[in-house]
């Protein structure tokens, strides 16, 4: 049935008025009510108490979304489809009259389904705003961290609390009751406490402070041990006492400052919680909150209507989640099964008879925790000052750096205190506090392995003027904090694999210490490198950064990147190219670290100095000198590399959405990255204050539009929302000119086609300009040591190096290392148990067998080695006549892996990094 038409009704069939109290200027006189639609959904509306300015836009974007494709799916959905379009124009409106919650009590659906339909409606109609995006995230973000949070609470409590406690105990204290005070109480101190409430491990460690309060109001007899033993000694000590009825709150949490720590110590030992850490949560934060609440207690507890109430005043204050219905198993804050099935990312069983031996996903809670004890294995002999090996370098130094080395640390720690406390909260900005001694100590080990690597590489001790360079100190700073902040920052969402932001989230740091983004680059590649402790995790965060930088922040109209083109224009003799175009296909092979970028344009030497140092680390009065034998300017280092890297990362991106798109048309890909190159090359200004990708699009688009392929924009903007790490703002919000944002396609018609429109359609002709050779794509500048490998045409079967440097020998906890694909973990070379462990590997070489397909005529010419191949001398496994008869499956591949390896190792002295053009585009 087609949408019905804007109707007006009287007084007498509408008494309700508009909850903002008087209407706008374009409202119905008083007594009228504006009703639009099906009488189903005027009812909607009055449910959700939606003022007529809400009604009427809501309903005209149901009108459109009906008329659109894919119309009779929403009629189907007709309810859905209604809270949908309220929901998002209530948000652009900011006429928000109902709660999150109250919004899915009305459709009858959870917070799972609300967001997919959610985004299966902008998918059809691209016009959500970047407003409505952003509260969807936040909302998501809450979610995740509470249902996490309740998880966790739900689980703990099951190993704290007896299910039948003796009969002495009152029927209150063994009620639900008790769960509910305690999560309540939770809920309305992380409402209050925090400012920023995704925040995952401040929240959690906060959830342990509440535990540790209630379970020392609670009668022993309630409590399994250890927590038995540890209050039933604190009441023997006189350290906690059971509170009597009407005794003020503020009175007993002053007297609990003083009491035995045992309880919260259990807890953080359970939970691999750092104990000073949520001290620091529980004296800085949870204190004051109990006593700003000023409520009194009731049998030991405080009385939970009274609770509720508070929370009540905060929860429609926010208008978001009503937490409190994680008690009840409410339907609404239920996960979506299908959804969580559809994340599941362990392999499948190939035999049905095969023994099933997964490793159970961590979760969220737990895998923060994790992360954050790896950090701490790391910085587990770090200082917070200089080592006496750093002394000994800032001595050597011509001008010596220590003093200001030191009183910067100390300034922008207080910076960095401060900007954390109005992030997160001004309680939390002790917590602000602890993070930066951990960025300080990194910073330092950081600071020591890259100062000894460059005095092996360039045999010069002096680094006066690296190491008396501020931006330089101050990036390496940046870097290493902002470590630790994506390590604490961890979310609940991050658990499946996916990333997540939160407001302390790259680019923060930058902000905070007043750092350009292009200044960060150049410390990344040298931090990586010469920390090898870092984790998987860690190293792919700093190269998503680095992207980031690369597709946008580095573009910045205050940004340092724009001079140094206009130098690099200004070099005499030179073109207008920071990067030659000739130089793509090149592997990026380079020796240049960061102290040849933060010195530059200066290059460095390619070889070892000889003689007097040359290089700008070394000596500073050696600079003058050198900068007067040569009349130009010299070219940027940074310039240049920076390009390189942008040329391959956007033709990477390129590839990617092209394949998506058109793989039936291969030949447009070189015309497309041929605009694509010329534009940020040439056309750079193009660039500043928009992000790489939206370029991107436009290039695909154009070249498509001149050569008569069917591609419209629509389908390149829902294709680009499947790549990974897309943000909608990217198409939704595009500089047109100064101060003026649009949509792509407008950018593309008033700026992109006017500037580029001649380049554009030299590609129609026969003669088009000279094709961009493709770069040159390693599969990562970073080498991960623990990522494995696949066997091909085995069954499962991933080889991988020893997870050096850490040992379960160590400390280090073995389920950071076992995910849900480990099934056998073998390291060759060591020991490693009974004898039924290899024969299970030989049967599963055994059964890769029936899957190899491989033909083995001796007139086939051999395939070039593009992933690990057992083969003996040449030989492919197929044929199998070189094995011994008497050799195991397992020894026979264990022969082939070594005949690889030295085959690897051959071809990489005669080709170097210069894989084929197939590999290239994996």
């Amino acid at each position: 049935m087609p949408p019905k038409p804007l109707r007006r009704a009287g007084a007498a069939r509408s008494q309700r008025t508009s909850p903002e109290g008087s209407a706008g200027s374009a409202s119905p006189p008083r007594g009228t009510r504006l009703e639009v639609g099906e009488a189903e959904f005027v009812a909607l509306c009055d449910a959700l108490k939606a003022p007529d300015s809400v009604r009427e836009k809501a309903w005209t974007t149901y009108e459109s979304l009906a008329a659109a494709d894919g119309a009779p799916a929403y009629n189907k959905k007709k309810k859905e489809t209604w809270g949908v379009c309220i929901f998002i124009v209530a948000i652009d409106l900011d006429e928000m009259t109902f709660t999150f919650t109250e919004l899915l009590k009305s459709l009858s659906i959870s917070v799972c389904t609300f967001f997919q339909f959610l985004k299966e409606v902008d998918v059809n109609m691209d016009t959500v705003s970047t407003k409505v995006d952003s509260t969807v995230s936040r909302l998501k973000k809450k979610y995740d961290v509470l249902l996490a949070l309740y998880h966790k609470f739900e689980r703990t409590c099951g190993l704290i609390y007896l299910e039948q406690p003796s009969s002495e105990i009152s029927a209150e204290l063994r009620s639900v009751l008790v769960l509910k005070n305690y999560w309540i109480t939770f809920l309305l101190a992380k409402g209050k406490v925090l400012q920023m409430e995704d925040d995952l491990v401040i929240s959690f460690q906060l959830l342990l402070c509440v535990l540790d309060y209630f379970i020392k109001l609670s009668p022993p007899a309630m409590l399994k041990e250890p927590y038995k033993s540890a209050v039933t000694a604190m009441a023997v000590n006189g350290s906690t006492r059971t509170p009597r009825r009407g005794q003020n709150r503020s009175a007993r949490a002053s007297k609990q400052i003083d009491t035995d720590t045992k309880v919260i110590e259990i807890l953080c030992k359970e939970h691999d919680c750092n104990l000073d850490e949520v001290k620091n949560v529980y004296f800085t934060s949870f204190i004051p909150f109990l006593n700003s609440l000023g409520v009194v207690a009731s049998n030991g507890l405080p009385e939970v209507d009274v609770l509720s109430k508070q929370y009540d005043e905060l929860y429609l204050k926010n208008k978001d989640i009503d937490a409190r219905l994680f008690l009840d198993h409410d339907e609404t804050l239920q996960p979506d099964v299908i959804a969580c099935s559809q994340l599941e990312r362990t392999p499948r069983r190939n035999n049905p008879d095969e023994e099933v031996n997964h490793v159970l996903p961590q979760t969220p809670v737990r895998a923060a925790m994790n992360t954050i004890q790896q950090l701490m294995m790391i910085l587990n002999s770090a200082t917070d000052k200089p080592s006496d090996t750093l002394i000994a370098y800032f001595n050597n130094c011509t001008v010596n750096p220590e003093d200001s080395i030191l009183k910067r640390v100390e300034s922008l720690g207080h910076i960095f205190k401060k900007k954390f406390a109005e992030a997160v909260g001004q309680g939390c900005a002790e917590i602000g506090s602890q993070r930066y001694q951990l960025g300080v100590r990194l910073y330092y080990r950081v600071m020591e392995s890259m100062l000894k690597s460059e005095e092996e590489r360039l045999s010069v001790h002096n680094f006066s003027k690296l190491l008396n360079d501020n931006i330089f100190h101050t990036s390496l700073l940046a870097c290493a904090l902002e470590i630790v902040m994506a390590t604490y920052g961890r979310t609940a969402s991050q658990s499946d694999g996916t990333s997540a932001e939160t407001d302390l989230s790259f680019p923060w740091v930058l902000s905070v210490f007043d750092l350009k983004a292009f200044d960060f680059y150049k410390v990344i590649e040298s931090f990586i490198k010469v920390e090898p402790s870092l984790t998987r995790d860690m190293i792919k965060h700093l190269e998503r950064c680095e992207h980031r930088i690369m597709e946008s922040l580095a573009w910045q109209s205050d940004s340092p990147l724009f001079d140094l083109i206009k130098q690099s224009k200004e070099r005499e003799g030179q073109t207008d190219q920071p990067e030659p175009a000739a130089t793509l296909n090149l592997p990026l092979q380079h020796n240049h670290t960061a102290a040849d970028l933060y010195l530059s344009p200066v290059r460095s030497p390619k070889k070892k100095a000889s003689g007097h140092p040359q290089s700008g680390t070394s000596n500073p009065d050696a600079q003058p000198s050198a900068t007067s034998q040569t009349q130009k300017p010299q070219k940027s280092t940074s310039l240049s590399l920076f390009y390189k890297k942008v040329f391959r990362l956007a033709y990477l991106r390129l590839h990617t959405l092209f394949f998506r798109l058109l793989s039936e048309h291969p030949d447009l890909e070189l015309l497309i990255w041929t605009l694509f190159q010329h534009t940020l090359q040439n056309e750079y200004e193009l660039m500043r204050d928009r992000h790489l990708d939206q370029i991107m699009m436009c290039s695909m688009y154009g070249i498509c539009k001149v050569k008569n392929v069917d591609l419209r924009f629509k389908t390149i903007v829902s294709a680009y929302k499947e790549l990974p790490n897309t943000n909608q703002e990217t198409f939704k919000h595009v500089l047109i000119r100064e101060e003026q944002y649009d949509s792509i396609i407008v950018f593309y018609n008033l700026v992109f086609m006017q500037k580029l429109k001649t380049n554009i359609l030299q590609y129609a002709s026969n003669r088009p300009p000279t094709l961009s050779p493709i770069p040159h794509i390693p599969r990562s500048p970073y080498q991960f040591s623990n990522s494995p490998r696949r066997v091909p045409a085995g069954n499962n079967i991933y080889i991988s190096p020893l997870k050096s440097p850490y040992k379960f020998s160590d400390g280090f906890q073995s389920p950071t290392k076992m995910t849900p694909r480990s099934r056998i973990l073998v390291s060759i070379g060591e020991t490693f148990g009974t004898s039924e462990k290899f024969q299970k590997i030989n049967q599963m070489v055994c059964n890769s067998e029936s899957h190899i397909k491989r033909s083995a005529e001796p007139g086939d010419a051999p395939k070039p080695l593009k992933r690990l191949r057992f083969d003996i001398e040449g030989q492919d496994e197929a044929d199998g006549g070189k094995h011994l008869p008497q050799e195991s499956k397992f020894q026979q591949k264990l022969a082939e892996m070594t005949s690889t390896r030295t085959r690897m190792q051959k071809q990489k002295l005669n080709d170097g990094n210069d894989t084929s053009a197939n590999e290239e585009k994996k």
